[in-house]
Formats: structure tokens, sequence, C-alpha cells
């Protein structure tokens, strides 16, 4: 998977999707209309990508910093939320702001993203209060941890390139009495068992 890309611009095809040329090879980005404008000001851009794997297509997604690309990230692990509205979220707010919306609950906030009705916004602050803790302002540093076998299963799905989604559903349940290889199983059938 590509998790980030730095080279100058080849050329703005739509307001949302720049080609961006990395060591003679054109990549297709799609980014929000503030970046485009940004890296079209700049002639070059260094970005962190999202890859998104669909039946059809690779469509890369990117962003002008980390924290923006685990905003959207974590925006796709909310039901209902695919990637063209993740996007329109981060459109229309900055990662402070939607951080900000989320653990407030200010529903009407999120309610000025076209395409965010109440119910959206509503299931947005369910889904994602607890994840968006870390995001007020500067982004916290975290002390460390010993690693858990939920987090060795997470970067095991992650790893095989399943998405935030997929990886919330193969980890819930999962028996800690299981060796990780087990684990790994059941997490598998878990996600298929929901496609």
């Amino acid at each position: 998977m590509i998790g980030a890309l730095r080279g100058t611009l080849l050329e703005v095809e739509t307001e949302t999707v720049i080609v961006l040329d990395v060591a003679g090879v054109g990549y297709r980005v799609t980014v929000t209309p503030q970046t485009a404008s940004d890296i079209a000001a700049a002639g070059e851009a260094a970005l962190s990508i999202s890859t998104q794997v669909r039946e059809d297509a690779i469509v890369l997604f990117g962003f002008m910093n980390a924290n923006q690309r685990r905003a959207f990230d974590l925006l796709l692990g909310a039901h209902g939320v695919g990637p063209n509205l993740a996007m329109a979220i981060l459109s229309q707010l900055s990662v402070e702001a939607l951080a900000d919306a989320v653990s407030t609950a200010a529903v009407t906030t999120l309610c000025t993203v076209p395409g965010v009705g109440k119910k959206t916004a509503e299931r947005l602050v369910v889904d994602l209060r607890e994840k968006f803790s870390g995001f007020g302002g500067l982004p916290t540093p975290r002390p460390l941890e010993p690693r858990s076998d939920s987090a060795e299963l997470r970067d095991a799905l992650e790893s095989l390139g399943f998405t935030a989604a997929e990886v919330a559903r193969g980890i819930e349940d999962a028996d800690p009495e299981l060796s990780l290889d087990a684990q790994i199983r059941s997490a598998l059938k878990r996600i298929a068992s929901r496609s």
C-alpha cells in the first residue's frame, strides 16, 4: 500500500483530483479543494496517502499531513461513511474543528457539511467520540504501553489491507485465549460474514 508521495504537480484534473509526478510516474490523487489549490500554487507536494482498494479501482487520497489522513481513516470507520463523504467532511471542517464537533456532540456543526444530515451527524458522534479524543489542537503524545494481543491482531489485519471498519469488525469479540494465528482466522471469518 502507498503511504506517502513526494513529487511535482503534473496536472490539476478537477477541483479535487491532481496528478503528481513521482520519479517519472504520474499518480492520480484525490484531495480536498484547499489541498489542490495549495499544491497548484507551490507546484510540488509531499502528501500523506490513504490507499483505498475497491473491486474496480485503487484510489489514492492525499493529505497535507498525517493528522488529516488519520482523521480520514477514522471517518471511514463510522457507519455509513465512505471515502467521498469523508473527503467532503474534511473539505468543510479542519481536523481540529471536526474533533471538537465530535467530542462536544455539535450536531449542527457537522450538519453544515453537504451530505450530512442530522441522523448521520448523530451517528458520527456515537461512532467517533472516543476515537477523536486525541485530536484537540496538537495531538497529545500517548505513553508507550505494552503490546496487547488485540493490538497485534489489529496490526495483522491492517497489514492485510483491510479498511478501518473491517479491522474493527475483525477484532470485535476476539478471544484473547486463542493464539494470534487462530485469532486472525476467526477475525477473517467475522469480516467475511458481514461483507
